[in-house]
């Protein structure tokens, strides 16, 4: 996220809820699978990285 400039307001549109991406960003909740999908298309990134133990 700071690479890419980053927010949590900017990975709602990924995620959903604002407090579920604080949830997310504080290990409360994990990703499910459509997440993993949106940010791995949203970030660029690979869906292994999204997917690997925290």
């Amino acid at each position: 996220m700071e690479q890419l400039g980053y927010q949590q307001k900017n990975l709602v549109s990924a995620i959903g809820l604002k407090s579920r991406v604080s949830e997310i960003l504080n290990r409360k909740r994990k990703l499910t699978l459509e997440m993993i999908r949106k940010l791995s298309i949203e970030l660029s990134i690979p869906t292994d990285i999204l997917v690997k133990e925290y």
